[in-house]
Formats: C-alpha cells, structure tokens, sequence
C-alpha cells in the first residue's frame, strides 16, 4: 500500500512539474519571441550605457541625417510569405560597393542611421537595410532572431547583386541580433559578391543566450524550461531555439568576419563573440574595447572603431 501511495504521490509531483514547465514555455515564448509590445527589458541593467552612448543614440545628428536622406523603399516576400522591407540609399558617387546593415533586437531599419552616416560619408559605400520580419514594417508574428532572417539576407543580397550589378561589393553589417542574423547567413549559399562580414555584439546561440538571460533575468535554469520553450517555438514559429546557432554557421562560411565586442557587456557575454572567433572557418579578426558594455563602442570608442573596420574592409573589399 505504502508503495502505491509513493508512486501516486510521484505521478501528481511529476504531473504538476509538467503543468508548470508547459505554462512557463508559453509565457517565455510571448514574453521573447511573439510579436507585441514588451517592456520586460525596461530597467534592465545589463542594457544600461554611458550618459555619452545614450546622447548620441536618442539625441545624435545622426537621426536628423537620416531622416534627410532620400531612401528608396525596396519590398520583397520572403521565402515562406512574408512582405519584407528594406531601404536603399545610393551613395554620392557611383560605386560598386554596397554595406547591408541589420539591427537588434526591437529595433528597426533607421536605428542602423548611426552606422550608415559613417559608411556614406566617409567610406562613400551605398547602404542597404531592412526591418527584420517580425519588426517595423515588415510582416511576421514572431521574432526570428536571427534564424529565419538569415534566408532574408540571402535573398536580399541577390536582389542587390541583381539591382546592382554583377561587380558589386557587399559587407554585412549587424549589432546584437543583427549581428547573430548576418553570420547565420555566412554559412549560407552566398554569392562570392559577399566579401566580408562584421559582428557587433553577436550571440553564439539562441539557446545559449536564453540560458544566459534565464539565470541572469530569472535565475531559473535552463532545463526543463528550454527544451519545452524550443518545442513551442518550433510549433509556433518553425524553428528550435538550438537550430538557431551563428557557431555552427561560422564553422562553415568562407567570408572573412571581423568580430566587435565590448568586454564590459553583461547582456550578451564577451565569451561568445571569443568562441565564435575560436570556431570561424574562415579569415577572421577580433577587437576587445574595455569599458564598453553593449553595442556602445562605436560611440564611446569611435576612432579605435572605425580604424580597425577601415583596415579590415580594405584588405577585402577591392
């Protein structure tokens, strides 16, 4: 009898454990992933930049510039779809080489303005970007981090090859989760047009970075609450949040990629643009910038920045 009544006990802990772990994974999938407004990262600390980062971000000239500029919207559907939209500005001067900006997380195409200044003034490149799916005004009811934007990119770097020309130059420019979603596209079928790639801030994983942001954010560990939050991504949005790995892509690519990160970033740890540096199959580069915290050094550390970007763009990009 007592053997029965333990295992009866066993069941409903084990049935109650399950319950829960299901409701999490939905409440985690809405919370990170579903399309609509969040605010969970209001007050996060590990978002927290210098007074000078924050100034140019909401005040910078770099808005009212790009709010100056004459871009032409350019839509595409998506491989599954989806009405895509991008933007293009053609540099002053003719040229062949073209920079394709991809934004973070909750962001949008004209936040990529701060880079792209850079890149049209000073490097006299056209410029290229895009609202992910699931941001803007591109369609999609859920966040792709960086997976399902990565066939995105492919597709709009044949458009520009197309628009373009066959000569055309491309680098890949991305900051957080756009830096995620350009090196899951290294591994992709680029055209050799591509020439090189540089990763802001990047994640290795989706997995790993939920793991991370679980404990830090909710000291909860990865197990069983992952797991279950991949299967009802992959239910709901079509791919597992382990599939979704920039490490295993770099592994793979031929493009060179210059690797950025701030070694005071607490929201996506340094570690990961390290061992993605580690794993890159092809020529690859990497800069630290101390006291830089996330997506902040090409403020706080302009000059280090650019010179490095600049020395790297001209070794590969002809």
């Amino acid at each position: 009898m007592k053997k029965k009544r333990w295992i009866k006990i066993g069941i409903g802990l084990f049935s109650v454990i399950l319950i829960i772990d299901i409701i999490a994974s939905f409440y985690f999938y809405n919370l990170a992933i579903e399309r609509n407004v969040k605010d969970f990262l209001v007050g996060n600390a590990d978002l927290d930049v210098s007074a000078e980062a924050m100034n140019v971000f909401t005040e910078g000239d770099w808005r009212e510039w790009n709010q100056n500029q004459d871009f032409e919207p350019i839509e595409m559907t998506s491989y599954d779809g989806l009405k895509l939209q991008g933007y293009f500005l053609e540099a002053e001067e003719p040229t062949n080489k073209t920079v394709v900006l991809a934004h973070g997380y909750l962001g949008g195409a004209s936040d990529m303005g701060l880079y792209g200044q850079y890149y049209y003034e000073e490097l006299g490149y056209n410029i290229f970007t895009a609202d992910l799916r699931g941001h803007g005004d591109s369609e999609g009811d859920y966040i792709g981090f960086g997976w399902h934007d990565r066939l995105d990119y492919a597709d709009w770097v044949d458009l520009l090859v197309e628009k373009q020309g066959p000569e055309t130059e491309i680098v890949l420019h991305g900051v957080s989760m756009g830096a995620a979603a350009v090196l899951m596209a290294s591994g992709e079928d680029l055209p050799d047009n591509v020439k090189a790639i540089v990763a802001d801030s990047p994640y290795s994983s989706v997995y790993d970075l939920f793991a991370y942001q679980l404990d830090r954010m909710f000291h909860l560990p990865a197990f069983p609450v992952l797991p279950s939050t991949s299967f009802v991504t992959n239910m709901r949005a079509g791919y597992t949040l382990t599939e979704a790995s920039a490490l295993d892509q770099v592994k793979e690519t031929d493009i060179p990629i210059l690797y950025i990160h701030g070694n005071a970033d607490t929201f996506v740890p340094t570690a990961m643009t390290k061992e993605l540096y580690e794993n890159t199959n092809s020529d690859a580069d990497i800069v630290m910038f101390d006291e830089a915290s996330h997506g902040e050094a090409f403020v706080t550390q302009k000059d280090k920045y650019v010179e490095k970007m600049k020395s790297f763009l001209t070794k590969y990009m002809e």
